[in-house]
């Protein structure tokens, strides 16, 4: 039985990744604005602290803004099973093992001298 793919075990839609991303990493940048004007009146080791935020969380950001977070449903569907599809007659009622196609003894295929008796060409 073919399973169906229903409306929960579906990805986020574009619109709606692209917008969570863009919530993540504009949070990112406001610590890191935070951090810049903290570092106007820190002094000490809180100076260190906020520069290496403000420098180190660009990075954080486009990493945290691009990670993957649909994994949700990680199961692989397998497809069903293969059918096997029968080998067409063969046209001329001939019982040949070769394909049809195949190249006669003559070196020449069967379908090849039709069609040029059908169109007119010898």
């Amino acid at each position: 039985m073919k399973q169906h793919q229903t409306i929960t075990s579906l990805p986020p839609s574009p619109e709606a990744e692209r917008r969570a991303r863009m919530i993540k990493y504009t949070i990112a940048m406001l610590i890191r604005v935070v951090c810049i004007f903290a570092m106007l009146f820190a002094q000490g080791w809180w100076l260190v602290i906020f520069a290496a935020g403000a420098i180190l969380l660009p990075y954080v950001a486009v990493v945290l803004a691009n990670v993957n977070t649909s994994s949700r449903d990680t199961q692989v569907l397998r497809p069903g099973g293969i059918v096997p599809v029968p080998a067409p007659p063969s046209p001329s009622g001939a019982s040949g093992d070769g394909a049809p196609g195949d190249a006669a003894p003559g070196g020449a295929s069967d379908d090849a001298g039709r069609h040029d008796d059908e169109r007119g060409a010898a």
